[in-house]
């Protein structure tokens, strides 16, 4: 079973749900070799609990994951902390939902949650804690103490990063220091458009009917990360995508927000 834990659903933050574009991204991912994904969109991006509706009108949920055309969507947030970081928390819908209503008060920089009173929410319900893009300049999580690390379940091997900072020594990186803490490491495309789609990501040794047994195949080591060759050009064509995407929305409408 191959799964990217770390997807979005949208363009950027500031901009709406588009039915049309995230089906778009579900065939790239098929057409990727991609079994299922976790949908981790940014906890205070424009309308959060909107994509969830929306996938609720989209595709069958049976309780554990969305049924895309054969694609398994399983739900999640990626959430900012007020040390500086990002946490990817993944699990049942009704799980995720919870945590971010508690996190109404938490949604404006300057007023993110301590890392602590997070892990404290994610801990009451069985989510699967990863820590997003560790060694990211802008939002790194190496600063943190030990003690606050061990909380966390895996650490995120980022295709971004490998592109900005170079596959091989990110990977090292993350590798050592995801070891030095007893952690294992999951890969995640952080794509935002569907070009990204099978740049990394982790073949499970058993297919995975619930958030529970992805979880419990990820904490046993039963599965191995996969790197692209391709993923330079991958993650570069995404963000010349991105970034062409973003001029021609505000030039069709100069009061747009992205």
């Amino acid at each position: 079973m191959k799964v990217d834990l770390h997807t979005h659903a949208k363009l950027s933050k500031a901009s709406d749900f588009s039915k049309v574009y995230y089906e778009e991204m579900i065939r790239e991912a098929l057409d990727n070799g991609l079994d299922a994904l976790a949908l981790t969109e940014h906890f205070n991006t424009r309308h959060f609990e909107e994509v969830y509706q929306q996938l609720d009108r989209m595709f069958p949920y049976n309780g554990e994951y969305y049924d895309a055309g054969g694609l398994k969507i399983f739900p999640g947030m990626e959430v900012d902390v007020r040390e500086t970081g990002h946490i990817l928390l993944i699990g049942r819908k009704e799980y995720v939902l919870e945590t971010r209503r508690q996190l109404d008060g938490y949604t404006e920089k300057g007023s993110f949650i301590p890392f602590d009173d997070l892990m404290d929410l994610a801990e009451a319900f069985p989510l699967l804690k990863i820590g997003a893009h560790p060694f990211r300049e802008s939002t790194p999580l190496h600063h943190l103490t030990r003690s606050q690390l061990s909380r966390l379940d895996a650490f995120d091997l980022n295709a971004k990063d490998m592109y900005q900072y170079g596959s091989e020594a990110n990977q090292d990186q993350v590798q050592r220091f995801a070891a030095d803490l007893g952690k294992p490491v999951t890969a995640g495309s952080d794509t935002h458009q569907c070009l990204q789609f099978g740049s990394v990501y982790n073949e499970l040794h058993m297919p995975c009917e619930s958030a529970d047994e992805l979880k419990s195949a990820i904490m046993q080591g039963a599965y191995q990360l996969h790197v692209s060759d391709s993923l330079p050009i991958k993650v570069k064509a995404s963000v010349m995508l991105k970034k062409l995407m973003k001029e021609i929305i505000r030039l069709q409408s100069p009061s747009a927000v992205i």
